[in-house]
């Protein structure tokens, strides 16, 4: 079933009811959504967030036939995640105007899977706004993100994890995901996840590997490295059958570096300045709160590194 528009203002509305100070949006600087998003390591979990997204045949036959992925696929890759931060760190009325722009871009986004894949058949329909894929996007993005920070940052304790969940339920309604199929609380997800990844439905089929060689090409040959350690961190995120249906090879010197690399990370990257770590668009959303106005100098020059890191001229 796919989501209406009369459903997102539904979600919409509840949310509006839900917030005590649409400055901050819908979560704010109080909430584990905030503690946990800040950090700038979760990018190292996008590679991994997106594959297990493509794994889902809708999905990766909506961004085959739909997306500049194949042509653009970092660029493609920057765009979504600038609109889950202004969602995530905007105030109320920038959340709002990005999720009815995604909602609206998706019900564009129709048309036939391409080849039996899974549970699904060539030419049945799939819609870009479907719940049950909407929900499966949402479940990467918070479990990738629980799975870096445990993994490179500190582990969380149960509780936590059951507190930024309940957070991320109010992401969940930017996409108009109905309360009634979204999982109750941490456990309830984790046994979804689980599910899901033990499912007929989560399948990687021709259009998802093929996206996948694009998104690790570097675009010039001196990124080569850079990438081919990113493509390591992913395959290492990523559940054993995934990595294997990707076609990554994990073998013996990718698992030392994979090893290796978690290693020098966790043990370093806490003991950085704060300013190091904050996601740039956590740093604009505390600025935003604090009355400062202008960008920020620091911010942008970081977030320009990266982009030039990993070949901004394909944005």
């Amino acid at each position: 079933m796919s989501v209406s528009r009369a459903e997102l203002d539904r979600r919409l509305e509840e949310l509006r009811s839900e917030i005590s100070d649409p400055r901050a949006g819908i979560h704010g600087p109080n909430s584990f959504a905030w503690q946990i998003g800040k950090e700038s390591i979760l990018f190292l979990g996008g590679g991994k967030a997106a594959l297990l997204q493509l794994a889902h045949p809708f999905v990766a036959h909506a961004i085959d036939q739909h997306s500049s992925a194949r042509t653009d696929p970092l660029g493609r890759f920057q765009r979504t995640f600038d609109a889950v931060f202004r969602m995530v760190f905007g105030d109320f009325e920038q959340a709002e105007r990005a999720a009815r722009r995604v909602h609206a871009l998706h019900s564009r986004v129709t048309g036939p899977i391409a080849e039996d894949i899974g549970r699904f058949s060539r030419d049945q329909p799939y819609s870009a706004n479907d719940e049950q894929a909407l929900l499966w996007v949402h479940a990467t993005l918070v479990e990738t993100a629980v799975q870096v920070y445990d993994l490179l940052v500190r582990p969380l304790d149960d509780a936590e994890r059951d507190r930024y969940y309940q957070d991320s339920k109010r992401f969940a309604k930017l996409f108009g995901i109905p309360e009634r199929i979204t999982p109750p609380d941490w456990p309830a997800f984790l046994e979804y996840y689980r599910s899901m990844l033990d499912s007929d439905v989560i399948r990687v089929g021709g259009p998802a590997r093929e996206l996948a060689r694009f998104l690790f090409a570097a675009p010039h040959t001196m990124q080569r490295p850079l990438f081919g350690w990113l493509e390591i961190m992913t395959a290492g995120l990523l559940p054993e059958r995934l990595r294997r249906e990707f076609g990554f090879d994990f073998g013996s010197l990718e698992r030392a570096v994979y090893r290796s690399s978690v290693l020098a990370i966790s043990a370093s990257y806490r003991h950085l300045p704060s300013r190091l770590r904050e996601a740039p668009a956590y740093t604009k959303a505390c600025r935003r709160l604090a009355g400062k106005s202008g960008p920020d100098r620091f911010a942008e020059l970081r977030q320009r590194a990266m982009l030039a890191a990993l070949g901004a001229r394909r944005m």
